[in-house]
C-alpha cells in the first residue's frame, strides 16, 4: 500500500515551478507497483470542476465549479496513472465538497483531493468534506470512508497431503525390506 501526500504549487506560480512539481510527482507515483493500493491525496490547488469530459474513467460530473489550469495538470496526471478522484466521483451538497474557504468567505473551492489506483476504486465508499473540524486552517478535513477487503496471499505453495501406498506393504518380502530400510534411516 502506497500513500503519497502532497502540496501543490498554486495556479499563480511560474510555469516552470509547476512542471517541475508534477514531474517529480510522476516520478514518484511511477515507482509504486500498479498491483498495490496507492493513495495520492493532498492540496493540489487544482480545480476539476464538473465537466468530465474526456477523462471519464476517473471522474464523474461531482466536482465542484470550473477546472482551472492546475486542475487540468491534475486530471492529466490523474488519467495517465490511472487514478480515479474520489471527490469527483461521490454525489454531496456543495458543503460537503468544498474543501478550501477565502479568508473572507467569498470564495469556495474544491482544491484538496484524495485519488486511488482504478483498481482499487471499490474499496473507496465516499470522500467528503467535514465542516466541523476545527484544523486552525483555511482548508476543510477531507475524509475518505474506505473498506478494504483483504486476501489471503500464500507464501508458499500449499503442500498437498501425500497418500500413502499402503497396498505395496501387503506383499511380505517388501514389507521385510522397508523395515529394514527404514529402521536404518533412525539409527
Amino acid at each position: 500500500m502506497n500513500f503519497i501526500q502532497c502540496y501543490a504549487p498554486t495556479n499563480d506560480y511560474n510555469e516552470d515551478a509547476k512542471d517541475q512539481f508534477h514531474n517529480r510527482l510522476q516520478s514518484i507515483v511511477e515507482k509504486c507497483q500498479t498491483k498495490d493500493m496507492t493513495i495520492l491525496m493532498g492540496d493540489f490547488n487544482a480545480k476539476v470542476g464538473t465537466d468530465n469530459t474526456g477523462y471519464e474513467d476517473i471522474m464523474e460530473r461531482q466536482g465542484l465549479g470550473e477546472r482551472n489550469e492546475n486542475g487540468e495538470r491534475f486530471a492529466n496526471l490523474c488519467a495517465f496513472n490511472k487514478l480515479v478522484i474520489g471527490g469527483a466521483i461521490f454525489p454531496h451538497k456543495r458543503v460537503h465538497k468544498t474543501t478550501w474557504t477565502s479568508p473572507d468567505h467569498t470564495t469556495q473551492n474544491q482544491i484538496d483531493h484524495i485519488c486511488i489506483n482504478k483498481t482499487f476504486r471499490r474499496t473507496i465508499e465516499d470522500v467528503r468534506t467535514k465542516e466541523g473540524a476545527d484544523i486552525a486552517s483555511d482548508h476543510h478535513l477531507l475524509v475518505a470512508k474506505m473498506k478494504l477487503k483483504l486476501k489471503k496471499h500464500w507464501t508458499m505453495g500449499r503442500t498437498i497431503s501425500q497418500k500413502f501406498n499402503t497396498a505395496f506393504l501387503q506383499d511380505t518380502n517388501k514389507l521385510s525390506k522397508f523395515k529394514i530400510v527404514f529402521s536404518n534411516k533412525f539409527q
